[in-house]
């Protein structure tokens, strides 16, 4: 339900293109290449199982999860502008 001066099916394209910027930023971000065996921030080992299901993993578990977690703090901006971006 578009209304004003947007035509019909205005939002569902925003939203769908707003999952596909989602989606393509995240395929960014998976690793390729070849595991690590040692952590590149803190050096400790990678187990085995954690380098086979992730290939080309550089960062062990708790370095990951404190990149991510400083990862979300940054992607708070919405390019789209949207009405609920405007809020805030």
């Amino acid at each position: 339900m578009a209304g004003g001066w947007s035509r019909d099916g205005a939002v569902q394209d925003q939203i769908d293109a707003s999952v596909e910027d989602a989606i393509e930023r995240s395929r960014s971000r998976l690793p390729i290449g070849v595991s690590l065996t040692l952590c590149e921030e803190c050096e400790t080992s990678i187990p085995e199982a954690r380098r086979k299901a992730i290939s080309g993993v550089r960062l062990c578990i708790e370095c990951q999860a404190e990149a991510e977690k400083q990862q979300a703090n940054l992607s708070l901006y919405n390019r789209r502008g949207s009405k609920d971006s405007q809020l805030r």
